[in-house]
């Protein structure tokens, strides 16, 4: 019975294969000349490359083997529901596996992780815990298939050992709405898998964006995810693309090299633990691991490199900001997807032998960031003017040619190592500006959207159960630009300056008292501070106070402005030195009475002023 109960597995799974294989096939569109758009056509050659990490491979034929493997030429990736299936068989077979969903996406689909553990639903809180991430850019799926095989192994070809001293919390699919609106036109500039996800999600959001503002249900739903089982380390599991270079893993962290970071403890110790223990693992089993840099001119490619920016936005700079350990992995595209997802499993698999090791470690490490309060907070970063070193770096030979098309030079990657490591200059990042932590913020009930956004954080706040009156400052916006374009659904804002007043304010019962004194302060002043590039109001959260309410007509104004004139000869004198100073002004007379009516107890006192107020000490 147990023989035909396995013969009929194989042949299920063989005939969702062929299904899934189908439909993919079938997915795209039919365009006329539809040779002419395989990447295979236009896409540079990539280097042989015959790794031992192939011997990771299942056969075909093996029950467990996945679609991934299955595929002759490595190059395919399943669907959501055919990847459900597998990891709900895999549940069923292995009492080290179970599947939790943690959200909903926007069109209803449910996101799920598949958790490795020993120790049962409740883990044990000796054991560290690594989360990996795929799929937040659904093209960029090397994570999920990597996964699938390295779950596989844990679970029955004998590699249950990496859970005697961590536990995998797997995320295969976090963007499957982008996930299923998949092609073979997705994304032009990677090399497979041949069906590829859609960058962004359902409502067009690009959820690498979102680890700060919190807008959508998948990254809320993360964020949940986190706070219950507290990760000693996450891994955010990427493609690349932009220059062609050797690398095929590439990976990084805010605070690699001694380069500024919020958790500078942590990350001393994936400098000295984590980051030599990995290159080794991957350079054995054949694969070349890299530093995560950016070429800062893909026209010019020994111009030089970047860190590509250190914002919150994105996992790294959050996972700093908030010290939880954060990986970004960027996967180099024009590598093929076996090589790309087997240098992914090695990863996965050596951050658990790391993690088992030195966990207790790192734990130290966050600990110690976490009880961190710096008086300032370096923000809005740029990259360096001049480069801040010179870096070894492995290239790829190109030549260039004057493209008909173009009608510039453009440059062909020939896919061969070049055997010089080349010289470059590297950029790094750098603030633009010191924000000063305040003791804490208050935030108005009527702003209950922004309280709760806060609440998904983790971040701690007193609420108030009745009205009270505190002494605070409020911030009157100075120098305020509005984006002419949208970004992520919002109308960006930037604000050049502030000018703080001192305020006796009365909040309302519902209002909160949000202190900076915890270890998610720095998260709260980079979200609260109207000049953080991160924070709610550049996302253009706070529209509303930059409209003004009342006006005064030229009839009112005229003779108020005369007897105020005539009153206060300060105010005389201070117009006058305007008129003099300013010919446009002094020409302009709808300007001049604006200037006395902004003098006036008529004004709107709350035109520009900021709603959510600092506390001093």
């Amino acid at each position: 019975m147990r023989r035909l109960i396995l013969i009929s597995l194989i042949a299920a799974s063989a005939q969702l294969f062929t299904g899934a294989l189908a439909m993919a096939q079938t997915s795209s569109p039919s365009l006329p000349n539809q040779a002419l758009y395989d990447p295979q056509g236009f896409l540079p050659p990539a280097p042989a490359w015959d790794g031992a990490s192939r011997s990771l491979l299942r056969p075909a034929s093996d029950t467990w083997a996945t679609d991934f493997e299955r595929d002759p030429e490595l190059d395919f990736s399943p669907n959501y529901d055919d990847t459900r299936a597998w990891f709900d068989r895999l549940d069923a077979a292995s009492d080290w596996i179970r599947i939790e969903q943690f959200g909903t996406s926007p069109e209803g689909r449910p996101i799920y992780a598949v958790i490795a553990s020993k120790d049962g639903a409740t883990f044990d809180p000796s054991k560290p815990v690594i989360l990996a991430q795929a799929g937040i850019h659904p093209g960029e799926i090397d994570g999920k298939d990597a996964g699938m095989m390295l779950l596989r192994d844990i679970a029955f070809y004998g590699r249950d050992d990496l859970l005697d001293g961590a536990n995998l919390i797997l995320i295969p699919i976090l963007s499957v709405d982008g996930h299923e609106r998949a092609s073979a036109y997705s994304r032009p500039n990677q090399r497979g898998p041949r069906i590829q996800g859609w960058r962004n999600t359902a409502t067009n959001q690009n959820l690498n964006r979102d680890f700060m503002k919190l807008d959508q249900a998948e990254m809320r739903a993360v964020r949940g995810l986190i706070l219950k089982y507290q990760p000693d380390l996450y891994l955010d599991i990427h493609v690349t693309d932009g220059l062609d270079y050797q690398y095929d893993v590439t990976y990084g962290y805010n605070g690699e090299n001694g380069i500024w970071s919020r958790s500078p403890e942590t990350a001393r110790w994936l400098d000295r633990a984590f980051k030599p223990a990995m290159n080794d693992a991957l350079e054995a089993q054949g694969h070349i691991p890299g530093e995560l840099v950016f070429g800062i001119d893909d026209r010019n490619p020994r111009a030089g490199l970047s860190d590509g920016g250190l914002g919150e936005r994105f996992s790294n700079g959050w996972g700093s900001a908030a010290h939880v350990p954060t990986i970004l992995i960027e996967n180099h595209s024009l590598k093929p997807y076996e090589q790309r997802v087997l240098g992914t499993y090695v990863f996965l698999e050596t951050a658990l032998t790391v993690l088992a090791d030195g966990g207790s470690d790192l734990r130290a490490a966050v600990e110690a960031d976490r009880a961190l309060r710096p008086a300032t907070i370096p923000t809005n970063f740029v990259p360096t003017e001049e480069p801040v070193s010179i870096r070894p770096f492995k290239g790829i030979r190109y030549e260039t040619w004057v493209s008909p098309a173009s009608g510039r030079e453009e440059v062909r990657w020939l896919g061969v190592a070049d055997p010089e490591l080349w010289q470059m200059p590297f950029y790094g990042s750098v603030p633009t500006l010191e924000l000063t932590r305040p003791e804490a913020y208050w935030v108005p009930a009527h702003r209950a959207d922004i309280i709760e956004r806060l609440r998904m954080h983790g971040i701690e706040m007193e609420t108030l159960t009745e009205a009270r009156t505190v002494s605070v400052e409020m911030l009157r916006l100075d120098d305020i630009r509005l984006s002419p374009r949208t970004n992520e659904g919002h109308v960006p804002v930037r604000v050049g300056g502030v000018t703080p007043e001192a305020r006796d304010w009365t909040f309302p019962a519902g209002s909160v008292r949000v202190s900076t004194d915890q270890p998610l302060g720095d998260v709260v002043v980079l979200l609260l501070e109207p000049q953080s590039s991160e924070s709610f109001f550049a996302w253009g959260m706070f529209l509303e106070v930059l409209n003004r309410v009342e006006y005064m007509e030229a009839y009112a104004i005229a003779p108020l402005a005369e007897a105020m004139l005539a009153a206060d000869p300060a105010l005389k004198a201070e117009f006058e030195a305007k008129l003099a100073a300013e010919p446009e002004f002094a020409a302009n007379g709808d300007a001049r009475l604006a200037w006395f009516y902004q003098r006036t107890p008529f004004y709107d006192d709350r035109f520009n002023l900021y709603p959510v107020a600092r506390e001093t000490r």
